[in-house]
């Protein structure tokens, strides 16, 4: 029996020590679940929102001052807010038709969205294979002529 009471006092001691610890503990987990929340991909819809907000005006403003069509706009860059897009939108329609400028015309294709995977060996084959049809394709022009005439 001495030596369950003497490992029973252990477990005593250690459980007296830990006591005013737990809150620190706690407290420090859950101040950490934003952060644990945003590497998982766990945000608040509301912040996300206001956080994408400034990139989503300044793509309106681009997309205005290339030309481009709201609805275009919405539809190239569909994961950033449409009311971000648009406030940015008007702002550049209005300080263009105030200042008299004229459209730029882009010269780079639209970005593809977040998630999206390019097939670079497709494309990249599809331009080889184009480049290779062109090439035989005037070569085999002048020996029509030749033959015809």
């Amino acid at each position: 029996m001495p030596s369950g009471t003497h490992v029973f006092c252990k477990y005593a001691k250690i459980s007296a020590m830990i006591k005013p610890i737990l809150p620190i503990l706690a407290i420090l987990c859950l101040s950490a679940c934003d952060q644990v929340g945003q590497k998982l991909g766990l945000e608040d819809l509301a912040k996300k929102e206001a956080r994408m907000e400034p990139e989503a005006k300044a793509v309106g403003s681009a997309c205005r001052q290339s030309g481009r069509a709201i609805e275009d706009c919405y539809s190239i860059y569909g994961w950033l807010p449409k009311a971000g897009i648009y406030a940015g939108w008007r702002e550049m329609d209005e300080y263009m038709r105030e200042n008299k400028l004229e459209t730029i015309v882009p010269q780079l294709p639209p970005p593809e969205a977040p998630g999206t995977k390019k097939k670079k060996k497709a494309t990249e084959a599809a331009a080889a294979e184009g480049e290779a049809k062109a090439e035989a394709g005037s070569k085999a022009e002048p020996d029509k002529k030749a033959d015809k005439h």
